[in-house]
């Protein structure tokens, strides 16, 4: 990645004219069956600009309730785009047709419209839970039964890819727009491609510069989104299969409790003692294994590209010292 940065054809990007940009947004496009793609600064940031381009302020938007969107994205959809989120509590993650169809509003003059219907997958707050086809299928179905429009917030829709077999572009044909990232499994450095139709990603493009998402010389970092899509992208089975393991390692730790039965990519859920979440991770990072707290009693464990199998024993040999202690 380092290599094809250093040797990336760029040009200014705010003017449409970085080649590798270009080439980035092509192949993702291609790759995820839409017409077009932009690439754009961050995950979040293509989450907002997708909300902002299908909605209208005043409007209302569905969403899982514990969604990035809903609790990482600091309010955005209000401040950004005018509209109020209507949090539905999933099963681990996963919308229920039944419930997304009640919380859509009636046609009321004391209601906001419910314009939009957004769904993350995999579900990060879940553990990395994938959103089955069907399952999406029939929640876009409702959604559209409704009039409403939807967004995928596929940041690691290439995990649900990998685990399942299902190309990308299934879940993507479905949506309106699809959001995936670049820096997540895919291990690039910085960037998330927001893709749609024509028209709305033109329109995407004016809401990307209005956020300041507008770059010059981005083709250096398209570069190595570029390298994460065409070599890291095959690749993630390995992490998903080390990210088991990890699970079953942690399982057998003290106080610990961890089912690698419940990973189905590559996220590790570990539950402790009801406090004791952030004592155990700044006790890894002590030791040089990195995890992050989610909440009181759940430390969360990534595996990606630069986590091989002896760091996964390590990682599981540190937890089990530190543990003792």
């Amino acid at each position: 990645m380092r290599k094809a940065m250093a040797e990336a054809e760029v040009g200014d990007d705010g003017f449409g004219d970085d080649p590798t940009v270009r080439r980035l947004e092509e192949r993702v496009a291609e790759t995820l069956g839409k017409e077009a793609a932009v690439f754009v600064p961050s995950g979040t940031m293509g989450n907002q600009v997708a909300i902002r381009v299908l909605t209208s302020p005043g409007d209302e938007v569905v969403v899982e309730a514990e969604s990035h969107t809903v609790l990482y994205e600091l309010a955005g959809p209000a401040v950004i785009s005018g509209v109020q989120l209507r949090p539905v509590p999933g099963e681990g993650g996963v919308l229920a047709p039944d419930a997304v169809e009640a919380a859509f509003r009636p046609a009321d003059a004391h209601a906001p419209p419910t314009s939009l219907l957004v769904v993350e997958n995999t579900h990060t707050v879940a553990g990395g839970r994938i959103v089955p086809l069907e399952r999406f299928r029939a929640l876009v179905g409702v959604a559209r039964r409704r009039g409403a429009r939807v967004h995928l917030d596929g940041a690691r829709l290439w995990n649900a890819e990998a685990a399942t077999g299902v190309p990308a572009r299934e879940w993507a044909a479905l949506a309106d727009t699809a959001m995936v990232s670049m820096s997540k499994g895919l291990g690039a450095p910085v960037g998330s491609l927001l893709a749609g139709s024509r028209e709305t990603i033109a329109a995407a493009r004016r809401v990307r510069k209005m956020l300041g998402g507008g770059m010059r010389q981005a083709g250096v970092l398209a570069a190595a989104a570029l390298v994460g899509l065409e070599r890291n992208r095959p690749r993630l089975g390995e992490d998903h299969a080390r990210a088991r393991r990890l699970a079953a390692g942690l399982a057998d730790v003290a106080g610990c409790r961890a089912d690698p039965g419940a990973v189905e990519t590559n996220i590790v859920l570990a539950r402790t003692a009801t406090g004791a979440a952030p004592g155990v991770v700044q006790g890894l990072a002590a030791r040089g294994v990195l995890a992050v707290p989610m909440g009181p009693e759940t430390v969360r464990f990534v595996t990606h590209v630069d986590v091989g199998d002896v760091d996964v024993e390590r990682a599981i040999a540190e937890a089990r010292d530190t543990a003792r202690r």
